[in-house]
C-alpha cells in the first residue's frame, strides 16, 4: 500500500511533528508499507493520506478528499487543532469531518470533539524506544533538571528558571534547557537569564539523539507547557524511567492520568518551585514520581504503537 504522510513542518527543523513523522514513517514501512513524508499533498497516487494537523494541512486534506473522496483519509490532531483551532477556525472543523478516521494522541481529546466523532476517533499515544536511565543516584552532588522545548510561548519556556530562582542557596539543581529560539523576545530573556540565574543554562537546538541523551542524564524533565496535544518528550521520558513534573494541562493529563503526584498550575512559578525543591529533598517523593512514570511505560511501547496503526489500517480497507 502507497501511503502518503503529511507534516506542514518543514523536515529540517527539529520538532515534535518532525519526530512523530519519522517515526510513524519507520513504523508503516516495518508493516509493509510504502511512505512518503512530504509538506503538502502533491497529488501523486496514494492509496492513504495520513495529515498531521487539521488547520494547517486543510488544503491537503480538501485536495485528496475531492480528488479522491473514494480513499481513506486520517486527521491527526495536534494541541493547537484541539485547544485553539477547532474552536475558532472553519477549516480545521471541516477537515475532521472529511476525515475517515481521526487519530488523537491521548485520551482526553475525546472532550474536546463533537461526540458524533467519537466513533471514528482512535487514540494512538507516542511511542518511543527505551534509552537507560544514566542519571547519577539522587543523592549526587548535582540534581539535574532538564527542559526540551522549543522557545515559543505556548511552551511557557522559561517557567522553570524562574523557578528555579526561589531555590535556597543549599539546592542542588542545575536546569539545562535544550530548543532552538523561535521568538527573538524570548531569546534575549533566555541569554539575559543565564547571566543573572546561575542554576540555568540555555543550550540551543540539539540532534534528536543527543537531546536524548541529556535526557537520560537527567534526574527530572520538567514540562511547562501551556497548551499540547501530547508530547513527545513527555512519552521518552516515561520510556527511559525519568521521573517528570508537568503543567497541569489535558494534553499531559491525558497521558500521565488525573492522579499523577508531580503536577502543577500552569504558570504557576512558586508552586513548581516547591515541586523542585521537594524532588530534590525528598526521597520517597522522588521515588513515587518514578514508580508512576515507570507503571505508564508500557503505554508509550513503540510494539504497542504499531499494533495500534495497524489495526487501524485494517479498519479502513477500501
Amino acid at each position: 500500500m502507497k501511503i502518503q504522510l503529511v507534516t506542514p513542518a518543514p523536515l529540517r527543523f527539529n520538532n515534535g511533528n518532525k519526530i512523530t513523522a519519522l517515526r510513524w514513517a519507520g513504523i508503516l514501512r516495518k508493516l509493509g508499507h510504502k511512505v512518503s513524508i512530504t509538506q503538502h499533498y502533491d497529488g501523486k497516487p496514494c492509496d492513504r493520506l495520513i495529515a498531521l494537523h487539521a488547520r494547517r494541512s486543510y488544503q491537503s486534506i480538501e485536495r485528496f478528499y475531492d480528488n479522491h473522496p473514494e480513499l481513506p483519509l486520517v486527521v491527526v490532531l495536534t494541541g493547537t487543532d484541539l485547544y485553539k483551532d477547532i474552536r475558532v477556525d472553519a477549516n480545521a472543523r471541516r477537515s475532521l469531518e472529511l476525515a475517515t478516521r481521526v487519530v488523537a494522541l491521548q485520551k482526553l481529546a475525546l472532550a474536546e470533539l463533537p461526540k458524533r466523532l467519537h466513533s471514528k476517533t482512535r487514540v494512538i499515544y507516542q511511542s518511543a524506544p527505551p534509552v537507560r536511565n544514566r542519571a547519577a543516584p539522587w543523592s549526587d552532588a548535582k540534581f539535574k533538571a532538564c527542559v526540551i522545548g522549543h522557545l515559543r510561548a505556548e511552551k511557557d519556556p522559561l517557567r522553570t528558571a524562574l523557578a528555579a530562582r526561589r531555590l535556597p542557596a543549599a539546592s542542588r539543581i542545575h536546569v539545562t534547557h535544550i530548543g532552538r529560539a523561535l521568538d527573538e523576545a524570548l531569546e534575549r530573556r533566555a541569554r539575559a537569564e543565564m547571566k543573572r540565574n546561575l542554576r540555568y543554562r540555555w543550550i540551543g537546538e540539539l540532534s534528536h539523539g543527543k537531546a536524548r541523551r541529556v535526557l537520560a542524564e537527567s534526574h527530572l524533565l520538567v514540562i511547562t507547557s501551556r497548551m499540547e496535544g501530547s508530547s513527545n518528550v513527555l512519552s521518552e521520558a516515561l520510556a527511559s524511567g525519568v521521573p517528570v513534573l508537568a503543567s497541569k494541562i489535558p494534553g499531559l493529563m491525558g497521558t500521565l492520568g488525573n492522579a499523577y503526584p508531580g503536577f502543577f498550575p500552569v504558570g504557576d512559578t512558586p508552586a513548581l518551585a516547591r515541586l523542585l525543591r521537594r524532588t530534590e529533598t525528598d526521597a520517597n517523593f522522588y521515588l513515587s514520581l518514578k514508580s508512576a512514570c515507570r507503571s505508564l511505560s508500557p503505554m508509550v511501547s513503540p510494539n504497542r504503537e504499531r499494533t495500534v496503526w495497524r489495526r487501524l489500517l485494517n479498519e479502513i480497507k477500501v
